[in-house]
């Protein structure tokens, strides 16, 4: 079994009830078992600033999926809850974004995968919630608290949990 964190993201819709549907079926699909859910926190937009806020998770798994196939599942689960990557723009509003940001210790850099993931110092947005379920897990030798104590989380509440259906 290999340790990945994954960052959710929303700006689209329901975004608190996408991940509660969400977040099974990643683990159903990754053959994987939920270690720890971050809260949901709403966040300014980045990149393209012109839009609805975020909302944003992190979630740590394990799974027996190796990084590829892990991030085919990921792209899987977008696609369910109504992400069409060929149709958005970068950085711009979407029903569910999820990233993996570290998988184990590994080190990857390819067209289609890098690990970990290259932006995931600059963005307090992942780092808050990851710090949240994570903060002593080193990541390309950072401590995960040592790099959020170095971006800014200006703008960044944690939401409460959404309402459980009855």
């Amino acid at each position: 079994m290999a340790s990945a964190l994954i960052a959710l993201g929303g700006n689209v819709g329901d975004v608190q009830a996408t991940f509660q549907r969400a977040i099974p079926e990643i683990c159903r699909r990754a053959q994987a078992r939920l270690e720890a859910r971050s809260a949901d926190y709403l966040t300014p937009p980045w990149g393209e600033t012109q839009q609805p806020p975020f909302i944003n998770a992190c979630l740590a798994i394990e799974t027996q999926l190796d990084p590829h196939a892990l991030l085919a599942t990921l792209h899987e689960v977008e696609q369910i809850f109504g992400r069409d990557r060929a149709q958005e723009s970068r950085w711009g509003p979407r029903t569910l974004d999820l990233d993996l940001i570290a998988y184990d210790d590994v080190a990857i850099d390819t067209p289609e995968l890098s690990l970990p993931h290259p932006r995931l110092f600059e963005r307090g947005f992942v780092l808050v919630p990851l710090a949240e379920i994570a903060p002593d897990r080193l990541i390309a030798g950072r401590r995960v608290r040592d790099a959020l104590a170095n971006v800014s989380h200006d703008g960044i509440t944690r939401l409460p949990a959404p309402r459980q259906p009855s």
